[in-house]
């Protein structure tokens, strides 16, 4: 039983450790931060168990760029997004990325509309393995769609205040609720693939930057990920605000995390170094000596793991240029690059805390009376 406990909390450390590892706050050096949201109509719901993913300001190339809204097949039943926001903390802005759960957590208190309006979700709802849309708040139609009810909700897809972020001059105000703050504990899945390429092909659109489009994106959301023309492409019908461009761009720098990483590690190169231990010191020299060259061993065999990836990597990349691959096929392997990287990432952090367990030293049985 107590072994079984041991793994238990192991296991739940190991998740949180992945947790944390997948879904990273990223800290942008910059002054100023994305504009209002903009006002668009939502597309009609391309079928049954898509789930609707609101749009919002990203950055990248030293700008904010709009990731349109759209619809995505939710990649486990029961599971629910949690949007993506920004936040504002000891003098820079920090991106908080969206992810997959059970239920929904805190997004800033950002009133994104469709269902979005601050605190949880109430364009649909989970029930006997079937999402059920709320007629009230999402566009659908009931012609292919049945599992459907009327609740009504106030505020609807009007957003008064259209403001982007969280804290700092002008910002919402809004804190995480006990609910939500549970939620941050619950078992999260990152975005989908779909969301991925989604991501980087608004980034790859230059009519998506801000200073471009001034706070009024030529297509504000789509009814498929990635599909960014045709009837189904939404223009916004205007700007959430006046568009006001930084003074100083310069004062930007790219997404990173503490360290100057890229904000989500796509090759072994982009990971942060592994955090070994300190030397173990059971009172036993012989034993701190074995457990010593044991971390070794296990350091340099992830260091080995992460250069052979690496290197395989690398070899796909001058493939590709070697192919003249188009924009879909480099983000294709780019994606794949990051699931491998994630999993080599999970994989070690498994394996150290497996380490650490073996290591410990053993619990002393409780002292007896003292005889008298």
């Amino acid at each position: 039983m107590r072994i079984r406990s041991i793994r238990g909390l192991l296991f739940a450390f190991v998740v949180l450790v992945m947790s944390s590892a997948s879904f990273a706050q990223v800290r942008i050096s910059v002054t100023f931060g994305p504009p209002a949201l903009p006002i668009y109509e939502q597309p009609l719901c391309p079928g049954d168990g898509y789930i609707w993913t609101p749009g919002y300001w990203a950055w990248g190339d030293d700008d904010y760029f709009w990731v349109p809204g759209t619809w995505i097949l939710a990649p486990e039943v029961g599971f629910l997004w949690t949007p993506p926001y920004w936040g504002w903390a000891d003098g820079a802005f920090v991106f908080y990325d969206g992810y997959w759960g059970p239920h929904i957590g805190f997004y800033g208190g950002i009133n994104y509309g469709f269902g979005y309006f601050g605190d949880g979700f109430v364009g649909g709802r989970w029930d006997g393995g079937h999402f059920f849309y709320n007629r009230s708040v999402a566009n659908v139609n009931i012609t292919n769609i049945h599992n459907v009810y009327n609740t009504t909700v106030v505020n609807n897809t009007t957003i008064v205040n259209r403001v982007s972020y969280n804290g700092g001059e002008g910002g919402v105000t809004a804190r995480p609720t006990p609910e939500e703050e549970a939620a941050a504990h619950d078992q999260h899945l990152p975005p989908a693939a779909a969301q991925t390429q989604h991501i980087q092909a608004a980034r790859g659109n230059p009519e998506f930057r801000a200073s471009a489009n001034h706070g009024k994106p030529p297509v504000a959301a789509t009814a498929k990920p990635g599909e960014f023309t045709g009837h189904d492409a939404v223009p916004a019908r205007e700007a959430g605000a006046p568009y006001n461009p930084p003074a100083n761009r310069g004062a930007a720098a790219p997404p990173a995390e503490k360290g100057g990483r890229p904000a989500t590690a796509v090759h072994p190169n982009d990971l942060p170094a592994m955090e070994r231990p300190a030397a173990p010191n059971t009172g036993n020299a012989n034993l701190d000596k074995k457990y010593q060259q044991q971390q070794q061993k296990l350091q340099q065999q992830q260091d080995k793991e992460r250069q052979k990836l690496q290197q395989q990597q690398d070899k796909e990349h001058q493939q590709l240029t070697k192919q003249n691959a188009n924009d879909q096929q480099k983000q294709q392997i780019e994606q794949k690059h990051q699931q491998q990287t994630q999993q080599l990432q999970q994989k070690h952090v498994q394996q150290q805390q497996s380490l650490q367990q073996r290591q410990a030293p053993p619990s002393r049985p409780p002292a007896g009376k003292p005889k008298g």
